[in-house]
């Protein structure tokens, strides 16, 4: 508030400091009171925070173990990529295998006759098509009996059956320009070959010009553009005919991806197990729990001079935390169906002091003998990961331990910003009360002294 220069003009006194002190020693307890929980409040903020994140990384580094993708590391070397590259998941067979690709899968292509454009009438009545022996039909009128009508209805029929049509612009081979309806299968090899025929409107004649009935009437009037072909591999000298380009039924685990046909050329598809890629994960999970457990401590340590405790130090959630990891990672996995049933058994141990450890022997060991069952001892129903994820997801999702906690805390710092507002206001009017006062005692005194000087004069003239 606004005071004049000349307050303490009549007492002498420096009535500013002096109530400026005053209205300080009775705020003085109060905002400590609250820089005092605000200290704690924003204290645990920040701990939950840190212990937040690190089980946000072991979560992390928990779900890699969790996808069964990460025990699926299985190197596929292929001699010719150009003609064919391949995946491996967990089941692959390692080995090494001779392969030869004589023949693509490929779909099956008609071709019309060429019409002037697009808005041409080709003809109404009713085109019945089939693709493998699965049927449908599309009706034609005056509404959509032009070749883009046909193509429409074809590419728009609720009932498809793998069918897709399109137009295209082409030379006539005299100096013009047609339009062409090509209708080709969606699914390669002869499995799905197309065959067409048509009731025709007697009005309006010309769907007849898209029939292809060869195995039935024996009517061709589209052109086949290409034939319906399946791919033919050989693997180890065996042949192995499939109808599609993407293989995954010929060698146990692996997909072939046939890129193009080299009859005679014949090279080694190699599949073994990539070891080192999945210790990687492994060795990111130790790490990752080691992480954890370091901060854990670090926040619940106890300190007898009391300065350096942890933020955490006697906290529920804190002990919860350590307690609940530390038994999903050491206890056996009921869903595993081998020997291989803890992180024990396949080489990942704790000393006494709960630190975390690979031996590399052992867990390689487990990976040859059988990484099925190394997979179980993560991802299986009861397995370490899908435990440890069940446990997080309480921590880390939203509603649970950590979110309910934060907005708590955050909710009490605002209640403290509130107190504060309050005592500063209790303050403020504290001030202009005791300004008021002090005012009102320095004229007073000022007329005091004001009397006393003019009767010290006239005594002094007596």
């Amino acid at each position: 508030m606004a005071i004049t220069s000349s307050l303490g003009i009549g007492s002498g006194m420096d009535i500013n400091a002096i109530v400026s002190q005053l209205v300080q020693v009775e705020g003085q307890p109060a905002y400590g009171s609250i820089e005092r929980k605000e200290s704690a409040a924003n204290d645990r903020l920040s701990a939950l925070g840190r212990l937040k994140s690190s089980l946000s990384d072991f979560r992390t580094a928990t779900g890699k173990l969790n996808e069964l993708g990460s025990f699926s590391a299985h190197k596929v070397s292929s001699a010719n990529e150009d003609v064919l590259t391949a995946t491996a998941d967990l089941g692959a067979a390692t080995g090494s295998y001779s392969m030869e690709v004589q023949q693509l899968a490929e779909a099956h292509k008609l071709t019309s006759k060429g019409y002037s454009g697009y808005s041409d009438i080709v003809g109404s009545g009713a085109l019945t098509l089939s693709v493998g022996g699965n049927d449908f039909s599309v009706t034609l009128d005056a509404t959509n009996n032009t070749l883009q009508g046909v193509r429409d209805a074809i590419n728009q029929a609720g009932d498809n059956t793998g069918v897709n049509a399109s137009i295209i612009n082409v030379d006539d081979g005299v100096g013009g320009t047609v339009s062409k309806l090509v209708l080709t299968s969606k699914e390669t090899g002869t499995a799905n070959n197309i065959s067409i025929t048509a009731v025709e409107d007697p009005a309006v004649p010309g769907l007849s010009s898209l029939v292809y009935d060869p195995a039935g009437t024996g009517v061709t009037n589209l052109t086949e553009q290409n034939e319906a072909q399946d791919a033919k591999v050989f693997v180890d000298g065996q042949l192995a005919t499939r109808s599609s380009n993407s293989i995954d039924d010929i060698i146990q685990g692996v997909t072939l991806d046939l890129k193009t046909a080299e009859i005679g050329g014949v090279f080694n598809l190699d599949v073994t197990l990539d070891e080192e890629s999945i210790k990687e994960v492994a060795e990111g999970f130790v790490s990752a729990y080691n992480g954890l457990m370091s901060i854990v401590k670090d926040l619940g340590k106890f300190d007898a001079e009391g300065e350096g405790s942890g933020a955490l130090i006697g906290d529920s959630t804190l002990r919860n935390v350590q307690t609940q990891i530390r038994q999903a990672v050491s206890d056996t996995v009921s869903s595993a169906t081998t020997d291989y049933d803890s992180l024990a058994t396949i080489g990942i141990t704790m000393d006494r002091d709960g630190v975390m450890s690979l031996n590399s022997t052992d867990f390689s060991n487990a990976l040859k003998s059988n990484i099925n069952a190394v997979s179980d001892v993560f991802s299986s129903r009861d397995g370490v990961a899908a435990r440890l994820d069940t446990r997080l997801d309480q921590y880390l999702n939203s509603g649970g331990t950590f979110d309910l906690q934060t907005k708590s805390l955050n909710k009490q710092l605002s209640k403290l910003s509130d107190e504060r507002d309050t005592v500063a206001l209790r303050l403020d009017n504290l001030e202009r009360t005791l300004m008021k006062q002090f005012i009102a005692m320095d004229v007073t005194v000022g007329r005091f002294q004001s009397t006393g000087a003019y009767l010290a004069s006239q005594l002094a003239n007596l």
